[in-house]
């Protein structure tokens, strides 16, 4: 499966160097823009890998955590659920390399906003007339604070997660720490950062196959490659492009974190504990809810 999202996206740089490396600051008057911002929402619903309503499985625990950045690296609009991934409008994807061997998302050039900053600013006229009913967005990148315990203390952790189909990282910062990797990580890899007694701790780990929720409410007629991280959503109105705009249209995607980070509670007290080996089963988005405003 991973060689056929590496295909995938081969396939995708050769048949898209119109949105590839897209400036999102452009420094001339490029008319009217399509306009995109993120941002969390602990008290969206949340879903499963099929777009349908999800509760937390017996002896499972959550929290919705607060966000403090992410970031994403693909960015596509179809017009019916019938659309393959990659047949779609392919408005953003963003440097990829081969530093790692293998090709792979290049985080050092990735664009990373807080919750409500714009992440893409794309001229109108560079997208192709249309209605467009399902977005679909390739998380690369999160990075939020949440509850722990440890040896009796109530602490605050903050983790880096990396959600792409396959990332190059030479070093990535957590809170005030700075872990070099230097190599290809695939879907799922991630760092935590803690500080214990005044000092600073770290660590990192890998997340099974398979095991981050990635929803999508058209898998059956438009499944998604596993290890991608494509999210798809429906838009609340159609978003129609007429080539004619005059001004810019908002879009708004609203990512649900609600109970996102979720661990096996084997002390059934509902605090995430390590120490006790409380594993850490899921880090996805729980839904996508994409807002339109002309």
């Amino acid at each position: 499966m991973k060689n056929l999202w590496i295909l995938f996206f081969a396939l995708i740089v050769v048949s898209c160097d119109k949105c590839k490396d897209k400036p999102t600051n452009p420094t001339v008057d490029e008319g009217p823009m399509l306009v995109v911002k993120f941002v969390m929402d602990p008290n969206q619903e949340r879903l499963d890998n099929l777009g349908q309503s999800s509760t937390l499985p017996a002896g499972h625990a959550a929290v919705s955590p607060d966000f403090n950045s992410l970031s994403a690296h693909y960015f596509e609009l179809a017009s019916t659920i019938y659309t393959p991934l990659g047949e779609g409008e392919v408005i953003y994807m963003g440097p990829e390399t081969m530093a790692g061997g293998n090709n792979a998302i290049d985080f050092d050039k990735a664009k990373i906003v807080a919750p409500g900053e714009v992440f893409l600013r794309i001229p109108l006229k560079e997208i192709t007339p249309g209605t467009y009913y399902y977005p679909r967005i390739s998380l690369l990148y999160q990075n939020y604070d949440i509850p722990l315990t440890q040896s009796g203390m109530d602490l605050t952790g903050t983790v880096a997660s990396f959600l792409g189909y396959n990332t190059y990282i030479s070093n990535y910062k957590i809170n005030t720490q700075t872990l070099t990797v230097n190599d290809d990580k695939l879907q799922g890899f991630w760092g935590f950062e803690t500080t214990v007694f005044g000092a600073p701790y770290t660590t990192s780990g890998q997340a099974p196959e398979g095991a981050t929720t990635v929803p999508n409410p058209l898998f059956a007629t438009s499944p998604i490659p596993q290890g991608s991280c494509v999210v798809t959503g429906v838009f609340d109105q159609p978003l129609v492009i007429s080539g004619n705009e005059t001004q810019d249209i908002h879009l708004t995607i609203s990512f649900s974190n609600n109970q996102s980070f979720e661990w096996v509670d084997i002390n059934a007290d509902g605090k995430w504990e390590p120490a006790a080996g409380e594993n850490v089963v899921d880090m996805g988005i729980r839904g996508m809810l994409p807002m339109v405003e002309y």
